[in-house]
């Protein structure tokens, strides 16, 4: 094993934390109180819902239970790339039309500059950089399925994306054996800890009360149930993502997909020469099992990938850490698209959990006869998805408050989407670990035999997840 690896930083919950420190403690629930909406989960979903609503309507008594702190999820170990992927759009599209499609797809478009512009206003310093977002293919089958992405990315309106082939790529990164690659400006690289961290303070300094360490063990109509006791509300509005599956009675719900991380060390001047990324894009690629990276602010590259996919009985990680196995992984993809760094120190590994429902279609809900709401379902899609999820379900509530009507959030075709649950263990399990098996194999096929098409094992994986 790589010594660089085995020597890493394992946990602690992501290198951003440990970049950036631990937030204040909060105080947890002290006995049973009301509210006029309860926020279960203190992510960016439920940040983001309090922020909105408490703005909105500053008369609100508005509460948000956290389980241990602010930011503790998937808000505080992602890739910090904002941009404007949602999962599901193609089954929207399918459901309802292409033009309702294409209605999500303008609002995800606008919800990354809507971030940008309320981190700016509001003071928070989240090491924002509007880079971009970059998609490199390496191999002729990638090349196939980017050029076919690119062409779909267009009809659903993105009109300002552009397609490069080999030697355009290598002006923007030079990663090895790249041949192409699309690029939308509707993206950004940014300090996913920094922005949980400012966005927890804005929402405390209006008025929001934020209890941590308190964990919600069940949601029933009008009630936050917890061990120091229950929070009455007419909303409940659930916002707990990968750890959806720790309530009651919604263990099948969502699937907690696991998700590995590492951060190097700060390169030199010299390696960033060699390497460009000079526009500091986000970075992804076309593989079936895909890794996705940003340059840091301080000169790292962060990248990320499925390590261990899922733990049987939707068990989540200890405070992050992530197999040895995951770690060599990603530094492999690190060194593969970047051979003059295959001496570079990998100084932290983590993992996270997201939430993926059966048929990977990102939702936002309210039950107009319960007041019982959520938003999830993610896909790794969350650091924007999570924002215009809450200015929805803001608007959902004033809309069945009658505070407000119908807008053209409310619309849009995500609201109110439901799906079956999980299968049941063992299948769960063994249903997702044959998946990415066969994703993992499809790329390696794809790599030993070059060919414009897309494997058929890829093809064997997407119907067995339910995603096409």
């Amino acid at each position: 094993m790589d010594s660089s690896a085995s020597s890493a930083v394992n946990g602690g919950v992501s290198f951003w934390y440990a970049d950036d420190g631990f937030p204040p403690v909060r105080e947890p629930l002290t006995g049973d109180a009301s509210a006029d909406v309860v926020i279960v989960g203190g992510g960016y979903t439920g940040l983001w819902t309090a922020y909105y609503l408490k703005k909105a309507a500053p008369f609100l008594r508005i509460t948000v239970l956290e389980r241990k702190f602010c930011g503790y999820g998937a808000s505080g170990r992602n890739g910090g790339w904002l941009y404007n992927g949602i999962a599901g759009r193609d089954r929207y599209a399918r459901l309802h039309g292409h033009e309702a499609a294409v209605r999500l797809q303008k609002a995800m478009n606008d919800t990354v500059a809507e971030v940008v512009a309320v981190a700016r206003a509001e003071g928070i310093d989240a090491g924002i950089h509007q880079g971009g977002v970059l998609e490199v293919a390496t191999g002729p089958a990638q090349l196939a399925r980017l050029k076919a992405f690119h062409a779909q990315e267009l009809a659903y309106g993105e009109t300002d994306r552009e397609l490069y082939g080999a030697r355009e790529t290598a002006e923007r990164i030079r990663v090895a054996d790249a041949v192409g690659s699309t690029w939308t400006p509707h993206g950004a690289r940014l300090h996913p800890v920094k922005l949980v961290k400012g966005l927890a303070a804005v929402v405390e300094a209006l008025g929001v009360t934020l209890h941590e360490s308190t964990p919600v063990t069940e949601i029933r109509p009008k009630h936050a149930v917890t061990p120091y006791g229950t929070v009455r509300a007419p909303y409940v509005l659930r916002c707990t993502e990968g750890f959806t599956a720790g309530l009651k009675g919604q263990r099948r719900t969502w699937l907690p997909m696991n998700s590995s991380m590492i951060a190097t060390e700060p390169l030199t001047e010299e390696q960033w020469a060699e390497i460009g990324w000079a526009g500091r894009e986000t970075l992804g690629d076309m593989a079936h099992a895909y890794m996705y990276a940003q340059r840091t602010a301080d000169g790292r590259i962060a990248l990320g990938g499925r390590g261990v996919p899922y733990r049987f009985g939707s068990r989540t990680d200890n405070d992050g850490r992530t197999q040895e196995a995951a770690v060599a992984a990603l530094r492999g993809i690190v060194t593969r698209f970047f051979p003059a760094l295959a001496g570079v120190r990998i100084e932290h590994a983590w993992s996270g959990v997201l939430g993926v429902p059966r048929d990977w279609c990102a939702t936002v809900t309210l039950d107009r006869s319960t007041g019982l709401g959520w938003a999830g379902g993610y896909v790794g899609s969350g650091v924007a998805t999570a924002n215009l999820a809450a200015r929805t379900l803001r608007d959902l509530v004033r809309q069945d408050s009658g505070q407000g009507g119908r807008t053209g959030l409310t619309e849009l075709p995500w609201v109110g989407h439901r799906v079956r649950k999980w299968e049941p263990e063992p299948l769960r399990w063994l249903g997702v670990q044959g998946m990415y098996a066969t994703y993992r194999a499809a790329d390696r096929r794809e790599h030993r035999h070059p060919d414009t098409r897309t494997s058929r094992l890829a093809r064997l994986a997407d119907r067995v997840a339910g995603r096409h």
